[in-house]
């Protein structure tokens, strides 16, 4: 367990109440499970009220139990397994709706992304991201979907993107041979945290380049190394990760940087629409054909 949090509740062990006493060990047995449950229902699991769940927490320094909760969520961030994500998955969802469920978490997440996320990070990594030689683009394994996403659109802004393929680590320094303090990297990784994208963004760091990184906490591996960090949320308990947060992030990147360099980019996109329909890209839709709903 969290050794401050460890400490906080030996610390007050003495004071505790009978009831506090019995959330107290189940916390210190059971704080992977605690870590989602609700107080009510972790008031049900040790026999005790939700109003003694919700002292609990005070009296060991936090503002109330969310904060107690995000605590303990921060500790196994990187920890839970494919096989332990599942059962957190089923046991919060219950009898309700799994469509509905699954909607209103990614909502969440968005709203808390929302609220978290740096403005002057974003902008001052437009900043960067504009001014560079080199754009480079680092994410593995769910991540690289985001990555992929993020190289298909600045590769339509900007002249010379690289995404890096994580085949291996031999690959990526290869790659990343050439990068100096005039380009920019940008790393992706969620929990459970790729060590070839923290190693890349090491690597690029200590050869000058600018560091983005975009991940969803400041624990994450990927903050160490990185010169500005777009924090965004992803649902740690869920069986898939839930990207939701970082696309909309991307989205907001990709948008802003194109708005930067809106004449060049009108310019180009302008030529993409007569390459696409010379050569017959996207099927053309007649408006005509199409019957209204009755």
């Amino acid at each position: 367990m969290n050794n401050l949090l460890a400490v906080r509740i030996r610390n007050k062990m003495g004071d505790f109440s009978k009831g506090q006493k019995l959330i107290a060990k189940y916390i210190e047995e059971h704080y992977d499970k605690v870590a989602f449950m609700t107080a009510s229902k972790l008031g049900a699991t040790v026999g005790v009220s939700e109003s003694t769940v919700v002292r609990f927490a005070t009296e060991i320094g936090y503002t109330g139990y969310p904060e107690l909760q995000q605590a303990m969520q921060e500790m196994i961030r990187n920890k839970l397994t494919s096989v332990q994500r599942m059962e957190v998955t089923a046991s919060r969802i219950g009898n309700s709706d799994i469509l509905d469920s699954v909607f209103n978490q990614d909502i969440d997440i968005i709203r808390r992304t929302m609220e978290e996320t740096s403005h002057e990070d974003f902008y001052r990594s437009v900043d960067a991201i504009v001014a560079a030689r080199k754009i480079y683009i680092m994410g593995a394994r769910s991540s690289l979907a985001l990555a992929t996403f993020l190289s298909y659109y600045f590769t339509l802004i900007f002249e010379n993107v690289l995404l890096v393929q994580s085949t291996s680590e031999g690959e990526i320094f290869e790659q990343m041979i050439r990068i100096d303090e005039r380009d920019v990297v940008i790393g992706i990784s969620f929990p459970r945290y790729s060590k070839k994208a923290v190693k890349a963004l090491n690597f690029a760091h200590k050869r000058g380049a600018t560091v983005i990184a975009i991940t969803d906490s400041t624990l994450s591996p990927m903050a160490k190394d990185a010169d500005n960090l777009l924090l965004a949320r992803s649902d740690i308990a869920s069986i898939v990760d839930s990207l939701v947060a970082p696309l909309s992030l991307i989205n907001a990147l990709i948008v802003t940087t194109a708005l930067r360099k809106s004449g060049e980019v009108t310019q180009v996109f302008k030529r993409l629409e007569d390459i696409w329909d010379e050569y017959g890209v996207y099927e053309k839709v007649d408006d005509k054909s199409i019957e209204p709903a009755l």
